[in-house]
């Protein structure tokens, strides 16, 4: 039997209800209760809902961890903090207490669509100026997994209006 491997992943923390500062807090402390070391965190960066923007405003942080579990495995742990600091699932895009991401696993390239629907590097973190620009904080020479395209030319990339409503608070 081999011995599990330390990896290193990037994992997107974020909520837009109730004492959103809090909920990060402590989906940190519960991430770090079921054996994930966080390495570096972010500061907490305040933007508009997306898609739409009416909704509450949300602050979303990035962390970086060191894990012996799979992406799998991972997820699933991610999943449960959410459930445990009271995420309902009744509609893409709904306000939510905590929303957590794995945004990048080990710089690999993943997709299992079954018993899970994992695809890592999160999709379309190129777009999104609430993962871009806290990752950018903690991790200056990060590389998309697959594109290999440098943190500060996607930021380069964002819209005027993206880089304009976020506000690190």
């Amino acid at each position: 039997m081999s011995e599990k491997q330390v990896k290193y992943a990037f994992i997107a923390i974020g909520s837009n209800l109730g004492n959103k500062k809090l909920n990060i807090e402590k989906a940190k402390f519960k991430l770090q209760k079921k054996l994930i070391k966080i390495i570096k965190s972010s500061s907490a960066y305040e933007t508009f809902s997306w898609p739409d923007p009416k909704k509450p405003k949300f602050i979303n942080i990035v962390i970086k961890i060191k894990t012996y579990f799979s992406p799998v495995e991972l997820l699933n742990i991610c999943n449960k903090v959410e459930i445990e600091l009271g995420r309902k699932r009744f509609k893409k895009n709904e306000p939510r207490t905590c929303d957590i991401d794995i945004i990048d696993y080990d710089q690999k390239k993943l997709k299992i669509k079954k018993p899970l629907n994992l695809t890592i590097p999160h999709p379309f973190i190129e777009y999104r100026n609430f993962v871009l620009l806290p990752l950018f904080e903690i991790a200056k020479n990060w590389k998309h997994p697959v594109s290999k395209v440098k943190i500060a030319k996607l930021i380069s990339f964002l819209k005027e209006e993206d880089l304009r409503s976020i506000k690190q608070i």
